[in-house]
Parts: C-alpha cells; sequence; structure tokens
C-alpha cells in the first residue's frame, strides 16, 4: 500500500469523523455547532479532492477504493446521529436519517458478503453522497448561526436577518435531507438488484454442496 496525497485525505476523513462529535462533547453550542460545520465541510472538501487527484497524478489504488466509502460512511453516519440528537429525535429528522443509516450498512454488509465481487458505484450514487453532505452541512450550519443559542443580542436587525437565515437553513436542510434519503434508497435498491444474481449463484452452489457432500 502507497501512501499517496489521495489516500492520505481519505485516511483525513476517516479521523475527522469522530471529530464531529467530540466538538459537541469539548464545546458549548453555537462554538461546538461552527467547529463541526468547519470539521465536516473540510471533509466534504478531501472527499472531492482525493478523486480529482487520483485521477489526475494516476494514483488511483485499490486501496482508496476500499477506504473511500468508508470515509464517506464514517462522516455521514457520525453526522447523521449529532443532527438526531441536536433535533431531539424529531420526525422530520429521524426518518430520513434512519433510512440513509439502515442502507449504508445494508450495502456494506452485501459488499462483505459478495467479496471479491465489485459492485459498481453508478452515477446516482455519487449524487446521493453529495446531496447528503450538502444537507449535513447546512443542518449544522442552522445551528451555527441561530441566535437562540448565543448570549443577550447585540444588534437587534441583525439578530433577526440570523435568525430568518437559520430558520431558512433548517428548510433547506431538511428538504435536501429527505431528497438525499429518497436517493440513498433508490440506489440501494439497484445494488442489491446487481448482488441478487450472485447471491442466488452462491445459495445455488451451496444447495449443491449440501446435496452431494463429499466422503
Amino acid at each position: 500500500m502507497r501512501l499517496t496525497i489521495p489516500n492520505l485525505l481519505s485516511v483525513l476523513r476517516v479521523l475527522l469523523a469522530p471529530c464531529v462529535a467530540l466538538a459537541f462533547a469539548l464545546s458549548d453550542r453555537p462554538q461546538a455547532d461552527r467547529i463541526a460545520v468547519a470539521i465536516f465541510l473540510a471533509a466534504a472538501i478531501t472527499d472531492y479532492l482525493d478523486g480529482v487527484l487520483a485521477r489526475a497524478l494516476r494514483q488511483e489504488s485499490a486501496f482508496g477504493r476500499m477506504l473511500d466509502p468508508i470515509a464517506d460512511k464514517a462522516m455521514v453516519m457520525t453526522a447523521l446521529a449529532i443532527i438526531v440528537a441536536l433535533y431531539g429525535m424529531e420526525w422530520p429528522v429521524v426518518i430520513p436519517a434512519a433510512a440513509i443509516i439502515l442502507r449504508e450498512m445494508l450495502i456494506s454488509g452485501l459488499r462483505e458478503f459478495l467479496g471479491a465481487v465489485k459492485l459498481e458505484v453508478t452515477h446516482l450514487a455519487k449524487w446521493k453522497t453529495t446531496l447528503q453532505m450538502a444537507a449535513i452541512c447546512i443542518l449544522l450550519l442552522q445551528g451555527a448561526i441561530s441566535p437562540e443559542l448565543e448570549g443577550a443580542p447585540i444588534n437587534p436587525i441583525f439578530e433577526k436577518v440570523r435568525s430568518g437565515a437559520s430558520i431558512a437553513a433548517g428548510g433547506v436542510g431538511l428538504v435536501l435531507l429527505w431528497i438525499a434519503a429518497w436517493f440513498t434508497v433508490v440506489t440501494g435498491g439497484q445494488y442489491f438488484a446487481k448482488g441478487l444474481p450472485h447471491i442466488r449463484e452462491r445459495e445455488a452452489a451451496a444447495g449443491k454442496a449440501a446435496a452431494n457432500p463429499e466422503d
């Protein structure tokens, strides 16, 4: 395994995932929200850069292809758990978050079961990841700019603008999260459709082996 720049960026993204949670463990809101937004945004940028650099520098590798989706899932699932907690388990957040987390776990299990059989990432799946990260960024941003989490207001007009921006961010973030959840479920179905023939082949082979055990 070569520690190329793209691979190092993927490793960095994995390391940044728990830092989103640590921001809220070590800091008070809204400072924690601001730190979390900065960390998540940095991770999202590395997600874009590692693919671009891997192709530009011709440094694509098996390690990178393995680690990149793991890093994405670590970031998304950690951040979604934090957002669900921040929103107090409200159903508009819990339902799409649960759908996303469940799908990611199922597809990870499917890939592990199939082993050497590779399920190619589709363009729709790439859009799914982009929408997930955009929704999470905006939802984290809502807390970062919310005046309700601050102390006494300094400028009433400025606070009203911030309050309006915070409400808008929450609305846009929730809409994007639901769209991302829809993309997530659809692409999950596509992966299972691709994997089903391989599962049937293994079941058939296992059935033959059971029917004709070696002496």
